[in-house]
């Protein structure tokens, strides 16, 4: 069970923090510089020496200066901070109102520490997990608060580091890639609002602010990917991107006001974690939102089968899908899970089974999304669906109970994807072309940088030892517990899912071994001269080439080199140790025990993959290209092409599943064609009869009112009134004849009229 205690000390401006370092209850400022540099770029970028990309690195520099030190003041935060100093300790609360002295997270609070303490078997509290809050009530409605504010927690002070660091680089890399672009301003502008979005979207206290950063960088990789809209395809890409991630934004709307109320209508993420922790929200309610964001996760985060608006992203300038696959845009689904991981891992009963919806949706996706690389001549597309494969790995890992290890393998993930989108953007720049098989080969002769940076890139990808991918996805494949291995502390036997990774792993190693090989290896195939990009491109490819060697040893299993299992030394389990510090923190959130005969296996089936493929491509595809003189890319009479089923499999490769066809000129033709024919007739029958006949019912009113009122009574009463005038002046005209005699006879006869009636009268 968790324990939360809170540290508070009565002061006239209601605050609940006693040693929260200044930069931790600060950290709103990081989203907010590149905000700023969007306005002012979006202004005043034009006239600016260099059409405003100065301010957004400017901008982007100082977050990740400030994101840096944030990590370092967490670091001594999550060491340091000793709950037991708190006075008075406190239960959270969640009955106080707003003003309250006591901790309410919906209340007008300014800062918060919060601490999940664990409790070990043996009863004891191990060293607490600490939270801090910031934030204050924005207004109330109907006894509901709604409060703003940051949330930083392990996860999110990680994500500061990688999304700053990974934007800081792009936007560096993207002075020379867009230099001279017609829309040059533009890009600049909206690349730091998709940066601070992310930043923002991080740091979310509550469901309303986390859905309204989860909409702008939707709407901020809707810009940025049809950048180019002149070119249809672009646009098109923009739009299905846009309207995919529209379909699992329904089941993230629905998730949010199911535990809305189930939570007893708060908004407040901490309080929604730690009541699906405690038992107080219905099994039901859990599972209905564990499902229903779900979807919305396969949306944003590209899982199969909602995938498919990833690879067309690859529209987009090259620094934005480097940004989108690194660490913004495909990275906030699981992130979301980590965030509300409490409901996913109470709502699918992650503990209890070892088979889940999670775990399955993200294990289809490691190796569909695997498969499909392998039939990509678009170098972009290649490292796309490698993408969606290893956002795979990482819901899996969610899926599984692993939290860290899928929280690890997104932070390594980051910096070796970033690494080769941002390479193949440095080929492409200097032939033109994303073709691997028409315009690229032998590229490692005329850009050794690129080629180097990418080679490192892509080993770490494939998760070779010891570069950063090894030690994250092995840490995946010990936390399924599957077949026996580091059952100790992990959730459930995910028999299945250890199955799939291996096979993922294999197919890693082998789709990108094709990729190198078509790339930088046989003749070049192009036009040209190409030539290495300048240092705005390639300093930013041997800072992530150094991530992608180093990041891993972060995390180093306990035990490795020195000390043991029981007590991790040195750099072992560093990374886990000040990223688990999370919200409504609890113990089944464990580490499963390292097995090392496992890394050994799978690192066998990893390069069995990589072993193939090089036996292909490098010994027969070229040996056979040197002998006959051809640029080859491919064995002439393949086996696609000599057997039936192997020519099969590779056509529903070729056509993606096939699941485009079934979206477009199935459920979209489908449905439209029906539905148009429907909306049709309603308005040629309903919408034209209600107006035609309003128009009718007008026209006749008119009239009425015209014969009946305007001519009878408006015009009567006024020829009327005007006829009488004229009667009574004739009549009065026989009065004024100009003879006295008369006027004294009519004044004789008034007179006596008048007499008359006052005698009868008195």
């Amino acid at each position: 069970m968790s324990l939360l205690v809170l540290a508070a000390e009565s002061v006239p401006e209601v605050s609940f923090t006693r040693d929260a370092n200044w930069f931790l209850e600060n950290v709103w400022i990081v989203p907010l510089l590149p905000a700023l540099s969007f306005l002012g770029i979006l202004f005043f970028g034009k006239r600016l020496p260099r059409g405003g990309a100065e301010l957004g690195i400017a901008a982007l520099g100082l977050a990740f200066l400030f994101a840096v030190v944030a990590n370092i003041a967490w670091f001594d935060h999550r060491d340091n901070y000793d709950y037991r100093d708190a006075e008075p300790a406190t239960e959270l609360d969640h009955s106080a109102g707003v003003g309250d002295t006591v901790l309410d997270i919906d209340g007008e609070s300014d800062t918060v520490v919060l601490a999940a303490a664990e409790e070990s078997e043996g009863g004891e509290e191990a060293h607490p997990a600490v939270a801090v809050l910031k934030g204050r009530t924005w207004f109330e409605n109907g006894g509901v608060a709604f409060a703003v504010g940051t949330l930083l927690d392990g996860s999110s002070v990680m994500m500061l580091f990688v999304v700053t660091l990974i934007s800081l680089l792009v936007h560096v890399y993207s002075t020379d890639y867009v230099k001279g672009d017609v829309r040059f301003t533009h890009f600049f502008a909206f690349l730091s609002l998709f940066s601070s979005s992310m930043l923002f979207f991080v740091l979310s206290r509550s469901t309303i602010q986390l859905i309204t950063a989860w909409e702008l960088v939707g709407v901020c990789s809707f810009v940025l990917i049809g950048h180019w809209w002149e070119e249809k395809p672009n646009s098109d890409a923009a739009l299905k991107a846009f309207l995919t991630n529209r379909v699992g934004d329904i089941g993230l709307l629905v998730g949010m006001i199911i535990l809305f109320f189930a939570a007893g209508n708060t908004f407040d993420i901490v309080t929604i974690n730690e009541k699906a922790v405690a038992g107080e929200i219905s099994q039901t309610a859990l599972t209905w939102a564990a499902i229903s964001l779900t979807a919305a996760v396969m949306s944003k985060s590209g899982q199969f089968i909602l995938h498919t608006w990833l690879p067309d992203a690859m529209a987009g300038p090259t620094p934005v899908s480097a940004l989108i696959h690194a660490a913004t845009m495909v990275v906030a689904g699981v992130f979301m899970i980590a965030r509300l991981y409490p409901v996913f891992y109470e709502g699918f009963g992650i503990a209890d089974n070892s088979v889940n919806g999670l775990a399955v949706i993200g294990a289809v996706t490691v190796v569909f999304g695997g498969l499909l690389a392998f039939v990509q001549d678009d170098i972009k597309k290649v490292l796309a669906y490698s993408t969606v494969s290893q956002l795979g790995y990482m819901v899996l890992a969610l899926g599984v109970g692993a939290y860290t290890a899928a929280l690890f393998h997104l932070f390594t993930h980051a910096f070796f994807k970033a690494g080769l989108f941002l390479g193949s953007g440095s080929v492409a720049h200097s032939v033109h072309s994303f073709d691997m098989k028409k315009d690229m080969g032998g590229m490692r002769k005329f850009l050794p940088t690129p080629f180097i940076t990418f080679l490192i890139c892509s080993i770490s990808l494939a998760g070779v030892f010891p570069l950063a991918g090894f030690w994250s996805k092995d840490e995946i494949l010990v936390g399924t517990g599957g077949l026996g291995v580091g059952a100790d502390k992990a959730n459930g036997s995910y028999h299945l899912m250890l199955i799939m990774g291996l096979v993922g792993a294999a197919l890693t190693g082998a789709y990108m071994t094709r990729c190198i090989y078509l790339t930088f290896f046989g003749e070049f195939r192009g036009h040209g001269h190409p030539h290495e990009s300048g240092r705005a491109i390639t300093v930013p490819l041997i800072i992530l080439s150094v991530f992608a060697v180093g990041a891993g040893f972060l995390n180093l299993p306990p035990g490795f080199l020195a000390g043991s299992a029981e007590e991790p030394t040195g750099w072992q389990e560093r990374f886990g140790h000040f990223v688990e510090p999370a919200a409504a923190y609890f113990p089944p959130i464990g580490h499963a025990v390292p097995s090392w005969g496992l890394a050994i296996i799978a690192s066998i089936i990893g390069l069995a993959g990589p072993a193939v493929a090089y036996w292909y491509y490098f010994v027969k595809v070229d040996g056979l290209a040197k002998q006959t003189g051809e640029k080859l890319t491919e064995l002439p009479n393949g086996i696609t092409s000599r057997n039936a089923w192997a020519g099969a499999g590779h056509a529903v490769l070729v056509n993606k599943y096939y699941l485009d066809h079934l979206y477009n000129d199935v459920i979209v033709a489908g449905v439209k064609g029906p539905l148009a024919r429907v909306a049709y007739w309603f308005n040629q029958n309903v919408l034209d009869g209600v107006v035609d006949g309003a128009a009718d019912g007008a026209v006749r009113s008119g009239r009425f009112v015209y014969d009946n009122i305007d001519q009878k009574v408006v015009d009567g009463a006024v020829n009327g009134s005007g006829f009488l005038s004229s009667q009574s002046g004739q009549g009065l005209r026989r009065m004024q004849t100009g003879k006295v005699q008369q006027y004294a006879a009519l004044l004789f006869a008034g007179a006596t009229i008048l007499a008359g009636i006052f005698i009868v009268v008195i």
